[in-house]
């Protein structure tokens, strides 16, 4: 009986329905994303970019080093992973390479966008956007790359910061024509325009529900109702994990000590445990045992 892939089982889920896809920027929280019950995964630029390098969601991270992050997250975890690959690291030849790499990275499937480079958080403004044309190719090479023909290729449009609605639907129809597999328009402002964007796009769609930015907040629940068969919460986790550390180290710095953060710590026993790690089956070199 022939395993499935994870590109496979991405489609498969996406078929069925929705999806609710957690963000994570490293691999042992992909881990916790699989322990709680989630069916796939999203491995955010902004995540990899904030918290491996220390730097902002501007393009800074070289195809190797994503490559090499996502591949750590995808290899941890059996469920199906998807990344943002950013503007695809180049022309039309870098994007083939882009695909052709990510896919042996073990990825299920990753999204590009049409800004230029350098690229911006798509929640920020400054943002320009290359013409159709150009996006349209990438597209075509992208999809003429993948030696699997289930790797999900996303085509994300941030034309709604840069023009209007109704230009945004008109490239997502054009990226679709190209032969996207699914389309993300990012930073759509309001609840009516998810509605209307779902109602216009025979593809399937990937929603972003990220904080403080510039759409509203919709819930799994309304998104998936409109059509949606994708949403991403890509910096979460992330957001929720720094702000209790910076807690931790103010407590520490003001009294010298953690003892009283210990019940709000995972333990070294469920870090080990979500790492499939057996302690008492090691043999530590140098022991005396």
């Amino acid at each position: 009986m022939t395993r499935q892939t994870k590109p496979a089982r991405l489609r498969e889920l996406v078929a069925k329905g929705a999806i609710m896809m957690p963000g994570v920027p490293n691999a042992s929280m992909a881990r916790q994303v699989v322990r709680l019950g989630f069916d796939a995964v999203y491995i955010s630029g902004a995540g990899m970019a904030n918290a491996t390098a220390g730097v902002p969601d501007i393009g800074l991270l070289t195809l190797t080093e994503v490559v090499q992050l996502a591949g750590y997250i995808a290899r941890a975890v059996k469920i199906p992973a998807i990344v943002d690959a950013d503007t695809g690291f180049g022309g039309s030849e870098n994007v083939a390479r882009t695909i052709r790499e990510l896919e042996a990275a073990g990825l299920a499937g990753c999204h590009i966008e049409d800004q230029e480079f350098p690229k911006r958080c798509g929640h920020l403004t400054g943002k320009s956007l290359i013409d159709v044309e150009e996006m349209t190719d990438r597209i075509k090479a992208a999809v003429a790359a993948r030696r699997d023909p289930d790797f999900m290729i996303i085509a994300r449009t941030d034309a709604r910061a840069v023009e209007d609605f109704d230009r945004t639907v008109g490239r997502a129809k054009r990226y679709m024509q190209a032969g996207a597999d699914a389309i993300f328009p990012e930073a759509l402002q309001s609840e009516r325009e998810f509605r209307d964007f779902a109602s216009e796009i025979d593809l399937p769609l990937l929603a972003n529900m990220t904080e403080f930015g510039k759409s509203p907040l919709l819930s799994f629940k309304e998104l998936a109702e409109f059509g949606y068969r994708m949403v991403i919460f890509p910096q979460s986790a992330f957001r929720v994990s720094m702000k209790a550390s910076e807690q931790l180290l103010r407590a520490l710095k003001e009294s010298g000590t953690q003892k009283e953060w210990l019940k709000q710590m995972q333990t070294r026993e469920e870090l080990y445990k979500l790492l499939d790690y057996d302690p008492t089956a090691e043999r530590w070199l140098g022991s005396s045992d």
